[in-house]
């Protein structure tokens, strides 16, 4: 079978793979359908490295995803622990917790010590035709749900965590800075939330227009001086809750000047780095309490609800769709940044519909 695989930094090659075989107990056979690119897939891409996780062998990306069941194991049952059947498309989760230690214990398994990930080393992602996964990862979903949709499930899903840990109050204020997938989708969970008004930054001309069509006061940060932007819309006040959703460099310490006295900050981007720049008398002498989003915590049926309740246009986020042998050239231009990208899904099948 063909599969995309990452053998260096910007160096993806077309492989073939042996097909995966049966699925054991509890596991299931997924006919991979659709793969979203995600800005972490970016930073494997382009740093070789996520954090301080590198791969040392070549490594399948590709963890949002879904797709059709093919084949069951025995006690093959989804995230809602129920029986799945042969031919279900869904969503997966693509993280594994071990659903033992302590923290997945107290519920917090995006915080599991112990998890396996798939897409990040070592654990082969979903650029491949087929592929078996964890059938407690699986969540069914409606046809009303596209292909393309189903894998920006995930990233709503992380935008769900976002919000939550930035605890929305009705008519509390709100900038986010970076608009792309995940900042647009908090975005438009705060509008949901209450939340006004809403501020967004961006360096990309289209995405600060979608912003804007979102409901959002938004300004291009290479075009005007983001911190008096804000400041003039406030008074000097301040955001309520800032979400940092970009590359997590100067944007930090930007995001921290933004927010109010006493205020909230979010941290969701990830930085190329691995290193976290702040100046400390900034965050000290406004009192702010600042989170650290992990991924999510059992998002998928909250997400799955927005998507089939009517408002919530995912569709509307994906800018390309492209073949999986065209992988390579996916990566490339969305590490560009090329005009008009949003979210890039690969219809690992062909498209749907």
């Amino acid at each position: 079978m063909k599969a995309a695989r990452l053998y260096g930094a910007r160096d993806i090659r077309m492989d073939d793979l042996p097909e995966p075989g049966n699925p054991g107990a509890g596991d299931v056979l997924l006919r991979v359908k659709a793969v979203g690119i995600c800005g972490s897939d970016l930073h494997m891409y382009a740093d070789g490295r996520i954090g301080d996780t590198a791969y040392d062998s070549p490594l399948v990306l590709g963890h949002e995803f879904m797709g059709e069941i093919i084949a069951l194991g025995q006690n093959a049952t989804d995230g809602n622990h129920h029986p799945l059947k042969v031919g279900q498309r869904v969503a997966v989760d693509p993280t594994t917790p071990c659903y033992h230690c302590e923290m997945c214990e107290h519920g917090h398994p995006n915080l599991c010590p112990n998890h396996t990930f798939y897409g990040v080393y070592p654990t082969d992602g979903a650029l491949q035709e087929c592929m078996i996964v964890h059938a407690r990862n699986c969540f069914p979903i409606p046809d009303s749900i596209s292909d393309g949709a189903g894998t920006l499930l995930e990233t709503l899903g992380v935008a769900i965590h976002a919000v939550d840990l930035g605890k929305l109050r009705v008519a509390d204020s709100v900038a986010v800075i970076g608009c792309g997938p995940v900042g647009l989708l908090i975005l438009e969970l705060a509008k949901r939330a209450g939340a006004a008004p809403l501020y967004a930054f961006d360096k990309f001309a289209w995405r600060v227009e979608k912003a804007r069509q979102l409901g959002a006061l938004a300004w291009n940060v290479d075009d005007t001086n983001p911190l008096h932007k804000l400041q003039q819309a406030t008074g000097k006040r301040g955001a309520d809750v800032v979400f940092e959703a970009a590359w997590a460099d100067e944007s930090v310490q930007l995001a921290a000047e933004m927010t109010r006295l006493g205020g909230r900050l979010v941290l969701v981007g990830i930085p190329g780095d691995d290193r976290l720049v702040l100046q400390h008398s900034t965050a000290r002498r406004k009192g702010l309490t600042i989170v650290m989003s992990r991924r999510m915590k059992h998002t998928y049926p909250r997400a799955i609800q927005l998507a089939t309740s009517g408002g919530l246009d995912l569709d509307g986020l994906i800018s390309h769709h492209l073949p999986l042998a065209e992988t390579p050239e996916a990566f490339a231009m969305n590490a560009r940044y090329e005009t008009g990208v949003y979210k890039i899904i690969i219809d690992v099948q062909g498209r749907r519909g």
